[in-house]
């Protein structure tokens, strides 16, 4: 299994809209995905590891699919409109991170 991680650095007066992206930006990710997408996850960032501390990423997004393949596949005829809707939620620029899952 791998997972496409999609990282929003916490950038200072930079804003992100989760309720948008929980509610519009990521129902929508998953219809374009479809059946390829077997899990999701969407995690807001609190703090860092010093109490007080900023978090490193404001938010993140964990997608799970068999391969880098059956990702690329899906993925690759929706890129436009997926990515073409990050305006409207946030400024930021997202990091992306294909991993082997291992446990």
């Amino acid at each position: 299994m791998i997972k496409v991680s999609v990282f929003y650095p916490n950038e200072e007066g930079k804003k992100f809209d989760i309720c948008y992206y929980c509610n519009k930006h990521m129902p929508m990710v998953q219809q374009k995905l479809g059946a390829a997408c077997k899990r999701v996850g969407v995690e807001q960032g609190l703090g860092g590891a010093e109490p007080g501390s900023r978090a490193t990423y404001i938010a993140m997004c964990l997608l799970y699919f068999d391969s880098v393949e059956a990702f690329q596949t899906a993925f690759g005829p929706h890129a436009q409109p997926i990515m073409g809707d990050i305006p409207n939620y946030t400024g930021i620029q997202p990091t992306i991170q294909i991993s082997e899952v291992k446990i």
